[in-house]
């Protein structure tokens, strides 16, 4: 390795932890340890939960039989489950609010706000390690931060002090230059990277930021690329700390945490590109997919149902002013529901003391709680068929709430443009209108109210008693690998499955999140609604069963359900062309075998309904593989590959990683871990 390092590497020999709990020291560190591809450990310093998974992970350090955590500091936020229909999403609130005592976490209260921006604003400091069961955690990397997105259980070994395991990433360097245009924001520079590299060119690799054109990128601006970054499927991706990063947390009232952090010179990557910001135009990206990405232009004229601005992927100060700039003193579309999602409980004070505010409320734009709401699909679905722009992340199918919904992905210029004109319009037209591009200046010191934000309280830590209602169930006991089996490929999927196609969000489904045997009831529901009864079938006839897909299988959000379920239903393995990163680690965690066609050509062989079969799958496993899978249907075998470190083999053939952490620690935490279902 080169004597000169890029910000990624030296972020990670900052943090990098051996296995099985040995000391290295990050500067004596062998070479071969930071090969891509190779397993690392990192220490967490900082953890990030949220009610759509933090309820697990709650659970999670309840049956690890966790004293307090052992991070510097973890915070549980509730954004995502906002809506009270009954008692579901508020007895988790209490449930949270309970574990938060009991294991020593800060607690976000429901409306105060997203946890990404929310953890920036308060929380994040240049060169620390952050772990997050969201996956859209790398937003931090805006503040010069190491963040990763996880599943829970993995957060939740973070918490208990344990490495974060992931494999060493390549680092792709991308050099900012130029300046942005008119009516063109960061929204439209992560647009364009996706356009480039889909939603999986960046899989295995970290993107890491340089160039004199950071200059014009505020704080926040970083913070929609480095949240973004997710959707190119990248580990993570980590911007410099420099003088505005400075900035923007001095107007925190938080510049004591700030310390410079860059690549040293002459650094090396494994890929560089060029991304030139005065070349830019405003993009979109079309229905059902965030790398779909086009010019406005191409799609200007189609009328829009819904213009919604905010969530995690656009939560700035600046993007709800430009908003409100854009349309002010003028009315929103008569046939358009223009929706303000604001992102923090501070930004919507700010809101209000700047005026944006009275004139987003004045054009017509209907405001919701703090939280990520419609995001998630909880609340602001759009009408059937209709067309909705969205500043939110993703666009999945289903993902709004709305089964047949058309998503397009804008920034907040294209969103309050099309909301004024009713239909897509590339802001830039607006100029014909005599509107001027409203240029923003950020405060030097914002409004800031930390009263929604409790710190832990010593005198509760290991004390406090777990606050469970009626529909907080413990977690399933899963049982060991078995040796063989003989069952039903039940599903057959194509490329790109996202993890609200196997489990959905959304407000029917999320409020379960804390019971398996319920939310299980949707596992697979956007694609076949029939799933899981013929799951519980297969388990009755077969014992089991498994699933086909192609490339990129469980990409999207860090939902560990979307593993869990399907294992409480039965699954067993699932033969893939290639598997998301969390997503993958998810499987191994709940001890689903994440197998791999050697031959890709097999998978077109494969139908729903063929009866697959495997025998000496342990000894199989525990030599490396190929796994070899027989389609006695058709009279086939396929060679399957399974590329898996050794702790993740103990963890799969142990039943999960909960069972493996029993028998690793001597079963220590035994009486602690639910009874079977």
């Amino acid at each position: 390795m080169a004597s000169s390092f890029n910000l990624t590497q030296r972020l990670i020999r900052d943090h990098i932890a051996a296995w099985e709990g040995a000391k290295v020291d990050g500067a004596h560190l062998p070479e071969s340890r930071l090969t891509p591809g190779s397993e690392i450990g990192i220490r967490i310093d900082q953890t990030l939960t949220q009610d759509a998974t933090g309820t697990l992970v709650m659970l999670e350090l309840e049956a690890m039989g966790l004293e307090r955590v052992k991070t510097a500091l973890s915070v549980q936020y509730v954004d995502h489950n906002l809506l009270q229909t009954d008692h579901k999403n508020a007895d988790d609130h209490v449930f949270l609010l309970s574990a938060c005592k009991r294991f020593g976490i800060w607690y976000s209260r429901p409306g105060n706000g997203v946890s990404h921006p929310v953890h920036m604003e308060r929380f994040g400091v240049p060169g620390a390690s952050l772990a997050g069961s969201d996956s859209h955690t790398p937003a931090a990397g805006a503040l010069g931060m190491l963040a990763f997105g996880s599943g829970g259980m993995d957060v939740a070994f973070a918490m208990a002090g344990e490495p974060l395991f992931l494999a060493m990433p390549r680092v792709l360097g991308v050099e900012v230059v130029g300046k942005l245009p008119p009516w063109v924001s960061a929204k439209d520079a992560i647009l364009e990277l996706l356009r480039r590299h889909g939603v999986e060119g960046c899989k295995g690799w970290v993107v890491e930021y340089s160039g004199p054109g950071l200059a014009g990128l505020s704080t926040m601006d970083r913070h929609v690329m480095a949240n973004m970054g997710t959707e190119m499927g990248a580990t993570t991706s980590v911007f410099p700390s420099d003088q505005e990063t400075w900035r923007f947390l001095k107007a925190q009232g938080r510049e004591e945490a700030w310390r410079p952090l860059a690549a040293d010179p002459g650094a090396a990557y494994d890929a560089r590109e060029i991304l030139d910001l005065s070349a830019l135009e405003p993009l979109i990206a079309f229905p059902g997919s965030p790398g779909d990405v086009h010019p406005v232009r191409e799609a200007a004229g189609l009328p829009i149902y819904q213009s919604y601005i905010g969530s995690s992927a656009n939560p700035g100060l600046r993007d709800f002013w430009v908003a409100a700039e854009i349309v002010s003193g003028r009315m929103a579309h008569p046939e358009v529901s223009l929706d303000i999602n604001p992102s923090s409980r501070q930004t919507l004070e700010n809101l209000i003391a700047n005026g944006s505010l009275e004139k987003l409320v004045r054009a017509g734009a209907r405001i919701h709680q703090a939280g990520c709401n419609g995001c998630i699909g909880m609340g602001q679905a759009p009408a059937s068929g209709r067309a909705s722009l969205r500043t939110v992340p993703r666009n999945f199918p289903g993902r709004s709430g709305s089964v047949d919904d058309r998503v397009y992905l804008c920034s907040p210029e294209t969103a309050a443009a099309s909301a004024l004109t009713g239909e897509i319009t590339d802001p830039r037209d607006l100029e014909a209108l005599g509107l001027a591009y409203p240029r923003y200046q950020a405060p030097g010191k914002e409004i800031i109210n930390t009263a929604m934000l409790l710190p832990p309280d010593p005198e509760t830590v290991g004390t406090a008693t777990l606050i469970k209602g009626p529909n907080i169930k413990a977690l399933p006991d899963l049982g060991p690998l078995p040796d063989a089996f003989r069952v039903p490929v039940l599903l057959k999927l194509g490329d790109d499955i996202s993890t609200d196609e196997i489990l959905r969000a959304g407000a029917e489904a999320l409020p379960y999140r804390s019971n398996i045997p319920e939310i299980a009831r949707f596992t697979y529901g956007v694609i076949d609604p029939g799933f899981p009864d013929r799951a519980i079938e297969a388990g009755r006839a077969f014992g089991g069963h498994v699933v086909v897909a192609g490339r990129n299988y469980a990409q999207g959000s860090s939902r560990e359900h979307a593993a869990l379920a399907p294992r409480y239903l039965g699954q067993i393995a699932v033969l893939a062309k290639g598997f998301a990163r969390i997503g993958r680690q998810n499987l191994v965690n709940f001890g689903i075998l994440p197998l791999e066609f050697r031959n890709p050509d097999d998978y077109q062989t494969i139908r729903s309904g063929d009866l697959l079969s495997a025998k000496d799958l342990r000894s199989q496993l525990m030599a490396g593989g190929p796994i070899r899978i027989l389609n006695e249907t058709r009279g086939l075998e396929y060679p399957m590959a399974i590329s898996l470190s050794e702790r993740q083999m103990q963890a799969v053939l142990a039943g999960g990683v909960i069972s493996y952490f029993r028998i690793h620690t001597g079963g220590a935490a035994e009486e602690n871990v639910p009874s079977s279902r």
